[in-house]
């Protein structure tokens, strides 16, 4: 079986097609014939090395991903379950090791997948699971009431044009950041006032919310140079971990979207809204596993809309 991964850690041309042991579902489990693998950023903190210690005990070949989608063709005896074998599914994949998910076959637990959006490619649903359990869970934790006001960052983005999206369908008035080319994009996706994107981005936002917002959700991770945009006793939620000083009574939130694996509950309501028309599967393009490296590039050189994807 065929995976995509590394032996070394480096650059983007580390990545390698890699010869992986087939595996099978045991009680509890289904295995999925995987036909994408997205991207993401989290990825190359595995092809990089920056995850080094985590692996040390762990042989190689490491192989990222946490996001994928295909067809289940064995189901574990003994596993409850409304999944059968042949339908459409996507589930978000915690990687350890060789256990990621680029990768041709791969098992997981059967609470943690869930349908496909009827209607979507296999490419199109891979980008749902992980950046759409993310944006939820940001949401979740800043726990806004209808009519509260979100401020996004970085919302051209995968992540937060889910969280424009997520926050409109919860009821809230959104201000989001775009570039001039990225506007229209982000008033797409639902955004009611767009600002221009950029270091003085609590100074934009407060022009249009001279009281601050309720929340700042920091997808373009701004950190302390957004933490202005939000009124005294507001939320922050950060998704790589950053908890700001004590300030103004703002509460710091740091998004771990691993706290919602097993959350095939989640991952459905995000599947049942991309049907509604609430959600948006955004691929920017796809490739062989055979030029993993150039789906790495192209991430790291920035500005791609919407995700590359890994196509087994």
């Amino acid at each position: 079986m065929r995976g995509v991964g590394v032996i070394e850690f480096g650059g983007p041309e580390v990545l390698q097609v890699v010869d992986l042991p087939e595996v099978h579902a045991a009680a509890g489990e289904v295995r999925i014939r995987v036909h994408g693998a997205t991207v993401n950023p989290t990825d190359t903190a595995i092809r990089d090395g920056a995850r080094a210690e985590a692996l040390s005990k762990l042989a190689p070949p490491y192989i990222p991903g946490m996001d994928i989608a295909g067809v289940i063709d064995e189901v574990g005896a003994g596993t409850e379950t409304d999944l059968a074998v042949g339908d459409a599914v996507m589930a978000m994949v915690i990687p350890t090791g060789s256990h990621g998910a680029y990768r041709e076959s791969i098992v997981l637990s059967a609470d943690s997948v869930t349908r496909a959006p009827e209607g979507s490619t296999h490419i199109e649903a891979s980008t749902l699971p992980m950046n759409g359990l993310t944006a939820r869970q940001s949401l979740d934790q800043l726990a806004l009431q209808p009519g509260q006001t979100l401020a996004v960052t970085g919302a051209a983005g995968c992540y937060g044009g889910y969280v424009v999206q997520l926050a409109k369908a919860d009821g809230l008035r959104v201000i989001a950041d775009a570039s001039e080319a990225d506007e229209q994009l982000v008033k797409d996706l639902g955004a009611d006032i767009v600002v221009r994107r950029g270091d003085d981005v609590a100074a934009r936002i407060r022009e249009v919310a001279p009281d601050g917002v309720d929340a700042l959700a920091d997808g373009a991770v701004q950190m302390q140079l957004a933490t202005g945009a939000i009124r005294d006793g507001g939320g922050f939620v950060s998704v790589r971990g950053w908890q700001g000083d004590e300030e103004r009574g703002i509460t710091f939130h740091a998004t771990s979207v691993r706290n919602y694996d097993h959350r095939a509950d989640l991952l459905d309501r995000l599947r049942q809204q991309t049907e509604e028309g609430t959600l948006t599967l955004r691929v920017a393009v796809s490739y062989p596993p055979e030029e993993a490296a150039e789906a790495h590039r192209r991430l790291e050189a920035g500005g791609t809309r919407g995700r590359c994807v890994i196509a087994f």
